[in-house]
């Protein structure tokens, strides 16, 4: 590799990495400013619950739109397109948040912003998969994730020290000011390759058709619920919860989802680089998840918890939930360039988005069995499709990706199973490391 193609590797890397940081920061400021803000417009004490899930759930709903509509275009269009528009959306959508004056309204900016915020993640994901060798691009998602989760760390400070209009116009100016190094990122080479063909790129019909493709997607899916089963319930609603439990001292959403994240970044980057090393996604995700599922348990026991304590398991449970980044990687290496980021893009969009069964549910059965038994019975449920999909799923370390999925489901042109690449040589390769240059 060239001085030249090793430095376009680097920008990608770096940039998206920043990219990434800027998207978990406005993701997350909600959960962070929610009582705040909701207090300020006029919601009572005991209306911030339902009116917190409805926003988040309309931000959730916007992921899950803009999931499928960023990764189509990335398929079509190109990977840095997504990169371009996406942020441009979320910031602008961030800024006019600082001015709402009712749920409605806040509502309908969350719903923007997060049609906005679903590009990031899954094309910077995409692109630095198909621009790093099937070797390495481990290491390059687990950097790329490691470092953006650091954002929701950096939005629980800024939270703090300042009111919740100055955050969110923090974090839709963070945005705009990256734009200028996104002119730096460099366009995919398979990506550009697949632009000399006539295969078809971004079709959501081929999701769906045949029975063992759309398998493999929903799969992709669920192993990655429980994420946001953390992230949804126990950091969220650490407040609601911690009053359940009788914590020694009222917990604080920021506080909560500061050291979760912190975890997190030490998960992402820790389940990255042991996935490399042990060569294998899929056991990664097995014991990371299983471990989450244990600190799960003790987090909703901690009755007469002191602050302290609980914050320190948000931390443990972060760290487990940190499989975020290799969970992704594999989404990228389960499927073909033609559909890579269609399916990169909505997969983290759809676990997202199942946020919003999960808090319904938290929701629906708290006012029944409590919040405490609630949290147990939704987080075993979103433990078991986890580890129902991730025992059929197969392994993708080292994985070549110069292949496209055919029209047929036919597996032939997928180099992982035994046939020949529809795309392939050394040259091709070598086009794909430089970017395209």
């Amino acid at each position: 590799m060239t001085i030249r193609e090793q430095r376009i590797l680097n920008t990608n890397v770096i940039v998206a990495a920043l990219g990434y940081f800027v998207d978990i920061y406005d993701l997350l400021l909600f959960g962070i400013v929610r009582v705040a803000s909701l207090k300020a417009i006029g919601v009572s004490e005991g209306d911030l619950l339902s009116k917190g899930v409805f926003l988040i759930n309309a931000q959730m709903v916007g992921m899950l739109l803009g999931g499928v509509l960023w990764g189509v275009l990335g398929d079509k269009k190109g990977r840095l397109s997504v990169l371009f528009g996406s942020i441009f959306l979320y910031s602008v959508a961030n800024i006019a948040n600082a001015f709402v004056t009712s749920v409605e309204m806040y509502g309908a900016l969350r719903f923007v912003a997060g049609i906005g915020l679903a590009g990031e993640l899954g094309a910077a994901i995409t692109l630095v998969s198909e621009t790093m060798s099937k070797e390495k691009r481990g290491y390059g998602t687990a950097v790329v994730a490691s470092v953006g989760i650091l954002g929701a760390v950096f939005a629980a400070l800024v939270g703090d020290f300042f009111d919740w209009k100055t955050a969110y116009i923090i974090g839709g100016v963070m945005g705009l000011a990256l734009l200028v190094l996104r002119v730096s990122m460099y366009e995919s080479g398979l990506f550009q390759a697949t632009l000399e063909t006539d295969v078809r790129k971004g079709d959501l019909r081929m999701l769906l058709q045949p029975w063992s493709r759309f398998a493999r997607y929903i799969r992709c899916i669920l192993i990655g619920v429980p994420i946001w089963f953390v992230v949804g319930i126990l950091l969220t609603f650490a407040p609601e919860i911690g009053r359940a439990l009788g914590t020694t001292a009222p917990l604080q959403a920021s506080q909560a989802i500061m050291y979760g994240y912190i975890g997190l970044a030490a998960g992402d980057f820790a389940s990255g680089f042991l996935s490399q090393i042990l060569k294998t996604r899929l056991r990664i995700v097995g014991a990371f998840a299983t471990f989450t599922a244990l600190v799960s348990v003790l987090m909703l026991s901690a009755s007469g918890a002191t602050a302290s304590e609980y914050y320190a398991l948000c931390t443990l449970v972060g760290f487990g939930a940190g499989y975020w980044a290799v969970f992704v990687t594999i989404a990228a290496e389960q499927f073909g360039t033609n559909l890579r980021a269609t399916v990169t893009t909505s997969v983290p969009n759809f676990v997202r988005g199942a946020v919003v069964p999960i808090t319904l549910s938290f929701q629906a059965l708290q006012a029944t069995v409590g919040i405490r038994h609630a949290g147990l019975i939704v987080g075993a449920a979103c433990f078991a499709f986890c580890f129902g999909a991730l025992w059929f799923m197969q392994e993708t370390f080292g994985k070549d990706l110069d292949y496209h999925e055919p029209v047929s489901g036919s597996s032939l042109n997928d180099p992982s199973l035994g046939g020949p690449a529809a795309i392939h040589g050394h040259d091709r390769a070598r086009h794909s490391a430089s970017g395209g240059a």
